[in-house]
């Protein structure tokens, strides 16, 4: 019972343990590969926008993921990641859907324009 009220204050408890392990591998990652993903991380929390706590976790393990197997096979950066660092993690980052910060501001523009449409007829 205590450990859902101190979820309700403070959020899900699990994904707070995902996140301190996802971090923890990231810190673990040898050199260049540690460096670059944490670039990405980083471009991800600007660019990808997303809310939910449970798809940014999913999204970031998947990086992970990627990250370990290039550095445990020896895989160069750019075979990763290819020409463009930009559009290689925006592809990525469009692979995971949820809610977005931006969608709130997409409804409210929608329906501010739809109110003056109704007052331009009034």
């Amino acid at each position: 019972m205590a450990a859902k009220w101190i979820e309700l204050v403070t959020g899900s408890l699990e994904e707070k343990r995902r996140y301190r392990e996802y971090k923890a591998r990231l810190e673990a990652l040898p050199g260049p590969w540690a460096s670059s993903a944490k670039a990405f991380q980083r471009y991800f929390m600007y660019y990808a926008g997303v809310v939910d706590g449970a798809t940014t976790m999913q999204m970031m393990s998947d990086f992970t993921d990627l990250w370990e197997r290039a550095a445990t096979d020896g895989t160069p950066l750019r075979e990763v990641i290819g020409d463009d660092p930009v559009e290689f993690a925006e592809t990525f980052a469009q692979a995971y859907t949820g809610k977005h910060w931006i969608d709130k501001e997409r409804a409210r523009l929608i329906r501010t324009i739809e109110d003056a449409e109704r007052g331009e007829r009034a």
